[in-house]
């Protein structure tokens, strides 16, 4: 089995490494990868492809086995687009330009009136600043919130959410990568950047 070395790499290289290791060798790899959001990342982009996944910890970080499962069609990835999709692509916490307290508070108001449009997005993508719509005390929680049970799917940036120290506190949404944000924009139908 191909053994592929992520350790010391960052978001997204690891999960792009993998994926070529695994374009070369379909049957699976071993991923050598540090603690945290490499291996959390590569494991989630594994699983959603419909490879069994095996981690053990050692003392020089993480090994992941990952192995095709015969019997299971590999689905899209976690945040990759279906042809069709409408996805909303959010990078600030605040919406035009101007002062900062009038971008929140549009913002704001624009996340709320999501829930009263049609047709609403297929899915949100937070990144940079964008995040902290998404985690515990912002005024936007409630609402997309609401947004996912009605099917909305959010995801937000892994590494934005670690800049900001909010990783733990994400309360609405999963969390992602860049690769698989890369992905979802690029299949996407339409795509609107606030």
């Amino acid at each position: 089995m191909k053994t592929i070395d992520c350790r010391g790499l960052s978001c997204p290289e690891p999960v792009i490494r993998t994926k070529r290791g695994l374009e070369g060798s379909p049957e699976g790899v071993c991923v050598l990868l540090d603690d945290g959001p490499p291996r959390e990342n590569v494991s989630r982009f594994a699983r959603n492809r419909g490879y069994r996944v095996v981690e053990t910890a050692d003392a020089s970080g993480w090994s992941l086995v990952l192995t095709s499962d015969a019997a299971a069609a590999p689905p899209a990835d976690g945040v990759s687009c279906r042809t069709g999709e409408r996805v909303l692509l959010i990078t600030s916490d605040q919406l035009g330009s101007g002062p900062e307290e009038l971008g929140r508070l549009l913002m704001k108001n624009f996340i709320h009136t999501l829930l009263e449009t049609a047709p609403q997005p297929d899915r949100i993508l937070f990144l940079n600043s964008g995040v902290l719509l998404a985690v515990d005390g912002a005024e936007t929680v409630e609402a997309l919130r609401k947004l996912e049970e009605r099917g909305v799917e959010l995801f937000s940036c892994g590494l934005c959410l670690d800049y900001f120290h909010k990783k733990e506190q994400l309360a609405a949404g999963a969390v992602t990568n860049m690769f698989s944000t890369a992905e979802a924009l690029l299949a996407a139908a339409s795509v609107i950047r606030l």
